[in-house]
């Protein structure tokens, strides 16, 4: 039975000469546009996360 992938496929819109050079530059960093874009995301993600943290915290001592 194959293992089916745990993560669902997006689809995004990108210009072929962009995926492409996008390819080139993921081959000189020995990564796969795959894992790089998840680690991008994850970078994103987790930099917003800590500013919605820093609001909170920043609302809390306002309202104390």
């Amino acid at each position: 039975m194959a293992t089916r992938d745990p993560m669902p496929n997006r689809v995004v819109r990108v210009s072929d000469e962009d995926w492409n050079a996008y390819q080139s530059a993921c081959d000189e960093k020995g990564i796969s546009r795959s894992d790089d874009l998840r680690m991008h995301i994850k970078r994103e993600v987790n930099a917003w996360r800590k500013r919605q943290r820093d609001v909170g915290a920043a609302r809390n001592i306002a309202e104390s």
